[in-house]
Order: C-alpha cells, then structure tokens, then sequence
C-alpha cells in the first residue's frame, strides 16, 4: 500500500530539509513536487525524485489560469501511477510555499489514497516574521493563481494550524520567546525535530541494516523509525481535521502567559454591538500577531460569524447559522462533531451563540483588550431591548460580509 504524507509550509528551508530527512529516513520513499514559480509561463513542472536524483518530470498545463488547480488535477493522477507501480513506499509531496495542506489533503483522500501524515516546516527564528507579514502573496510572488487575495500571514497561519505535526529545524536564531510563541499557537501538534539520524523515541521497524562481521551471518536487524518517520507514517483523518479548523468547534488555544508571550481566551454570552465593534475592529485586528474565533452580532443574532486576523489583517465572514438558530429537524443534517462541541457550551437562554476569541503575541496588552472587547457589548439597557431591537441596530457588518 502506498503511503502518502504531506509536507508544507512558506518556510522554504525548512520543508526542504524535512523533505530530505525523510528520503533519508525512509527507504523507498520518492519525493513529489509541483513548481508553481512556472505558472507565468502557463504549466506547472511536476518532478519525482528519491534519495539518488530525479526519476521523472513532466509539465501540467494550468487550468482556468490557476496554477493550484492544475496541481489538483495532476496530483491524484501521478500518485495512482505510483502505488499502481508498487515499487514506493511512501510519497512525499513537497507543496509549494504558499499551498495549504488542508486542501490537498482532501483531495489526494477523495482520490482513493491514503494519507498517512500531514507535515508543517517550521524555522521558528522565523515565526513572527510571516506571521506578522501582511504583504499580499502577488507582491512576493507567492500567489497560485491570477485571483488569489491571501497574505503571507494569514496563509501561514493556516497551514501552522492545520497540521498536526510541525517539523523543526534547528535554528540558532530562535529563543525562548520564539519557542513559546510556537507552543501557544498549536498547542496540540506535535512537534519534531528535524535532526540527523536521531533514534531518541523511535519504535517500530523498517529497513534492515548491514548484517555483522563475523563466520555465522546473524538475520539482518531491522532499523528503527526516526521520530519523523513515524510522524509520516502515524496516520491522519481529514474529517478530524477540517472539524478542528471550523470556527464551530475549533480546537483553540488556551489562556497561557510565559516567557513574554500571552494567550487572551475571551469569553462571553452577550452580542456585540455593530457600530462599536466595527470602530474597534483596526486596534482589535493589531492588538496581537494572530486572533480567531468565532463571534454574535446583534444585529445578526442568528448567524455565527468567523474571526480570523493576522499579520495586521482581518478576515471576517458567515460560518451559517448557530445551531440555536435551527429547527430541531435540523440538527439531523449536522455533523456529530458540531453537536457535540454546541452541547458542551449550551446556554439556557442562548443555546451555542456566544463570543469566543482567542488572542496570542508577544507583548500582549491583556487589561487593555479586554477592555476594548467590552465596551463593544451590548449594554445592560440594549441587552433588555431584545432581539427584535437588536436586528434594528445599524448593519455596520454588511459591506464586510458582502450582505
């Protein structure tokens, strides 16, 4: 069976020396890229390769002038021939820097393969400085297509968060600030180092070594799994995954304050009113390196609004209807996750609508935010108005979510 594990990030460096960790670790891995960079001449150059040098290349011709999707429409194609060959064990594919790993996740699963492992490179020297960069991709030269409108932050962003895996390099230039900065942001991933031969943990076997000098030749030893390996090989649910990055039932962060980095979790069950909150939205959007959640409109109670800001941009959109907003026939069409996740944070009165942000930087003004989110509330007097009321406030969020 073919194994297939993900390997992304804007981080070049790093991916590049994860990617060759890996042929190294694993015998009979090949390493799958497409260059995007070759998109201004209308094709996208896909090259395999394993630990001794390129076995093929060949072009892809964009499609609709996108280069992203000419990438998903080769990519399934070439890892079918692979496994069909039955001479790879695994296949690395090598994303291009600004290719988010949650969408060729599901497409190489919808293809019928096996994901085993998705994979984010980071140098985390290097952290704040994509995660504080609000250049559009175009002006670096990063965009995958004509009509892409994503920034080096927030594109970072999602492709630190979505993996459940970050593969570090070691970086001389990184400190304690950097490293708790790092933890804050995905707490639960696992992160590995990408070192040289390193054994430290590993379990399981997988190429056997040179048998021992000697008269009586011994039965070959079968050499362990590096930690990285067994990070590619660990296994990974795109359901589980996609469920972690809604803003419905994401996996935030928790409260946490260490070595200069703070993480704000701001919770509350009353609406924000429109005007404010949309005067506060630039102090709000530059108070930290990254904040997301999900958030109540008053003037929308029904509709569960996305938060999602980085690198001094903000991102706000329609994530549906809260689940209290739905007709019990309803909640049958939900996923389980979803359910779950609104059960665990049900209010009598309000079912699953609420604030819910979660703040993370260096630096981080905690009193002052909380302050400023605060005062973006409904008051005590608009708060007792109720709902009809409420929809009456001025629609300040229209032009923002293309109302």
């Amino acid at each position: 069976m073919l194994s297939v594990v993900i390997v992304g990030g804007l981080h070049a460096d790093a991916r590049k020396a994860t990617v060759e960790r890996l042929l190294t670790d694993v015998p009979g891995s090949v390493v799958l890229h497409h260059d995007l960079a070759t998109a201004v001449a209308g094709t996208v150059v896909r090259t395999v390769r394993d630990a001794t040098g390129i076995l093929s290349a060949g072009e892809a011709p964009l499609v609709n002038d996108c280069a992203c999707c000419a990438l998903r429409e080769d990519l399934v194609p070439e890892l079918l021939r692979l496994r069909d060959a039955g001479t790879v064990r695994l296949a690395i594919v090598e994303l291009w820097d600004s290719v988010e790993p949650k969408a060729m996740a599901e497409v190489v699963t919808g293809g019928g393969l096996t994901v085993t492992g998705v994979i984010t490179a980071v140098d985390p020297a290097l952290l704040l400085p994509y995660l504080g960069n609000g250049d559009d991709l175009a002006e670096r030269g990063l965009a995958a297509a004509a009509t892409d409108q994503r920034t080096v932050a927030d594109t970072f962003a999602r492709q630190l968060e979505y993996a459940p895996v970050l593969a570090l390099v070691d970086s001389p230039e990184a400190d304690d600030e950097d490293r708790e900065l790092l933890a804050q942001l995905h707490p639960t991933a696992r992160q590995v180092p990408v070192g040289h031969g390193d054994l430290a943990g590993a379990q399981g076997d997988l190429a056997p070594d040179a048998a021992d000098d000697g008269l009586t030749v011994p039965a070959p030893r079968r050499r362990p799994l590096t930690p990285l390996a067994q990070a590619a090989l660990a296994g990974f649910d795109v359901e589980s995954a996609a469920a972690a990055q809604h803003p419905a039932c994401a996996l935030l962060p928790a409260d946490a304050d260490a070595h200069g980095v703070s993480t704000l979790v701001w919770h509350r069950r009353r609406p924000f009113h429109p005007e404010r909150l949309y005067a506060a939205l630039e102090d709000l959007t530059c108070a930290a390196a990254r904040s997301r959640g999900r958030f109540w409109l008053a003037d929308k109670p029904d509709t569960l609004l996305h938060w999602d800001a980085a690198g001094g941009a903000l991102c706000v959109e329609s994530a549906g209807p809260w689940l209290a907003a739905l007709p019990d026939a309803a909640w049958e069409m939900v996923p389980p996750v979803r359910r779950a996740a609104a059960a665990m944070d049900w209010h009598p009165e309000h079912g699953d609508c609420c604030q819910h942000l979660v703040f993370t930087s260096p630096g981080l003004d905690r009193d002052g935010l909380q302050e400023l989110l605060e005062s973006c509330l409904l008051t005590d007097a608009e708060y007792a108005a109720g709902r009809d009321a409420w929809k009456r406030l001025p629609p300040a969020f229209d032009t923002l979510l293309e109302v």
